[in-house]
């Protein structure tokens, strides 16, 4: 593990066994119109990789990339309000990650890598100032897995598991 300039330029070096880093849930709320149709992948994938760089993740193992998941949840156009539009072209994009899984470069990083991809996979340039994203962190002991309420004890060592399978 690497610090570099304090805690908010934190990067992982150790391919993501940090218990920070941990397996982040995406949820994309869009009108269904907004992504040209087959893009579907593309965006998922995406973002999904966008949030693990920004967790600081330098090689995502099959841990990560089996754990890191994006629920594109498309729904019919006018189905999105805001307080002008009765049929708003907004994203609203919310990534949960486990307890300090993000620092605060790593936030800012994430905003603005998802609110890029999100522009370019709609093929709209305005689409930047209609894309909202949100960042929440679990509650420690808040995050489940095959039946595991994970806190940063079980994530550092579900990571030391993880390490000792790769060096296997």
């Amino acid at each position: 593990m690497v610090l570099r300039d304090g805690a908010d330029d934190f990067r992982s070096d150790n391919e993501g066994t940090d218990p920070r880093c941990g397996m982040p849930m995406i949820d994309v709320y869009a009108p269904r119109d907004i992504f040209p149709p087959g893009t579907e992948g593309l965006l998922g994938k995406e973002l999904t990789m966008a949030v693990l760089r920004a967790e600081g993740v330098a090689t995502p193992g099959p841990f990560h990339l089996n754990n890191t998941a994006a629920f594109l949840h498309l729904m019919e156009p006018g189905q999105i309000h805001t307080a002008a539009t009765r049929s708003a072209r907004t994203v609203r994009v919310q990534v949960i990650t486990p307890p300090a899984a993000l620092t605060r470069g790593g936030q800012k990083q994430l905003v603005k890598e998802i609110t890029e991809i999100v522009t370019r996979v709609s093929n709209d340039p305005t689409q930047s100032g209609r894309t909202w994203v949100i960042l929440t962190e679990a509650a420690e002991g808040g995050w489940g897995l095959s039946g595991t309420a994970f806190g940063r004890e079980e994530f550092a060592a579900l990571a030391a598991k993880a390490a000792a399978a790769r060096a296997k």
